[in-house]
């Protein structure tokens, strides 16, 4: 039985509140706080009408580190559950440090004036939160998350060498828009319109924005465009996974989308420096996401599927092994679960996972963690329990599902 505040009312924050209502046995008390007030009491009175549980409310600015401690102070959560901005990493945790409040979040630290996310500063805190003994947890989400798991579960109990790693992410949805974006357009736009990097032989590599695209035939998917990106667990994995050689990570986007993208980000619509219009100063990429749907207004016209997996290749007893473990997730079983698309269910439920794991004591340290130095077996069977079950299939060495 344990009380925890989630911070952030977006589609993401609306499938961790209810996730966190369907396990009411563990999240005996639930506060949700939002800049946005009426964000909040929305979701509250859902979760009211549907599961017959309360939720609080509460106003907040998550940039405002006083503020903060001041609302832990008053509601005394056994857990903060960061589900707002990456940009308000660093204030949150702050905040944990002085009230001495366990901690976790969905996504690292992005910096607010430069297109770069990384753990950087938030592993900086590593001895802060020692000195006053509290966990941090860091990427509970998908990715990073469930697949930083799914690395560590390959570690723990599939193989004796890792020695390549190919994130796979691939959403299929369609919303019928000509153009939006499945989660937060500031951060998404700003991550794929940035250089892609991957990870070889001891040292990072550096690419292009969309200089590398590959086919995947996913399964149960089908074939898709998927371009190499950087993404944050590439970060800790390199550290966390011995005997790595490589790893890269893939995203798929469509022809629409991509044509739109760099329209806009050949007029100027992707920078994140102000300009001046009619003596008001604006930030082109803030105002874009102002006239792009809401991510959390999609789930009712978003249909199809998400596949979002880890293709591992290493060595067992001696011998070659690779192995695809994948989720494949419905957009609309996902909306009409917790009235969210299947990007916001799949980031939702394990950050919930994350918090179950730190409250029932199965994951506990003091200090900053990632996803991959638990023990990967009860976060992935809390996964098949709570609605993301995962799969994994055997191929030989030399198979792939990539298209030449």
């Amino acid at each position: 039985m344990a009380k925890v505040l989630i911070i952030g009312a977006g589609g993401v924050s609306r499938v961790v509140t209810k996730k966190c209502a369907m396990n009411s046995s563990v999240f005996s008390q639930i506060v949700l706080a939002s800049r946005t007030k009426s964000k909040c009491d929305k979701i509250a009175a859902e979760i009211k009408e549907s599961l017959h549980v309360s939720v609080q409310t509460a106003t907040i600015d998550a940039d405002d580190v006083d503020a903060l401690v001041a609302l832990i102070e008053e509601v005394k959560p056994d857990l903060v559950m960061n589900i707002a901005l990456p940009y308000q990493d660093l204030s949150i945790m702050d905040a944990c440090i002085k009230t001495k409040t366990p901690y976790l979040d969905t996504a690292n630290y992005e910096h607010p004036d430069t297109a770069k996310f990384e753990y950087k500063e938030q592993w900086a805190r590593d001895k802060a939160f020692k000195d006053v003994g509290i966990m941090a947890l860091l990427g509970s989400g998908f990715d990073p998350g469930v697949t930083n798991v799914y690395c560590a579960y390959a570690q723990q109990y599939l193989f004796d060498e890792i020695h390549y790693i190919d994130i796979l992410d691939c959403n299929a949805g369609d919303h019928g828009y000509p153009f939006a974006t499945n989660f937060n357009p500031e951060i998404n736009l700003r991550e794929v319109s940035s250089n892609g990097r991957y990870w070889e032989d001891g040292k990072w590599i550096e690419t292009k924005p969309m200089e590398i695209m590959m086919q995947w035939d996913y399964p149960e998917v089908g074939v898709k465009d998927s371009y190499l990106l950087y993404h944050e667990e590439m970060e800790s994995l390199t550290q966390n996974i011995k005997g790595l050689k490589r790893i890269r990570f893939f995203m798929t986007f469509g022809e629409s989308y991509l044509t739109h993208m760099k329209c806009l980000e050949n007029v100027g619509m992707l920078r994140i420096d102000e300009v001046e219009v009619n003596g008001v100063k604006v930030v082109p990429l803030q105002l874009l996401t102002k006239l792009l749907p809401d991510p959390a207004s999609l789930g009712p016209r978003t249909v199809g599927f998400t596949n979002i997996g880890c293709l591992i290749t290493g060595i067992k007893d001696g011998k070659a092994k690779k192995v695809y473990i994948y989720n494949v997730c419905d957009h609309q079983e996902c909306y009409r679960e917790t009235g969210a698309q299947a990007v916001s269910y799949t980031t939702g439920v394990p950050a919930m996972i994350g918090a179950k794991m730190m409250l029932e004591g199965k994951w506990s340290g003091k200090g900053v963690f990632n996803m991959e130095q638990f023990d990967a077996k009860p976060f992935m069977d809390e996964l098949n329990i709570q609605g993301l079950p995962w799969k994994i299939l055997e191929m030989k060495p030399d198979e792939t599902f990539e298209i030449k």
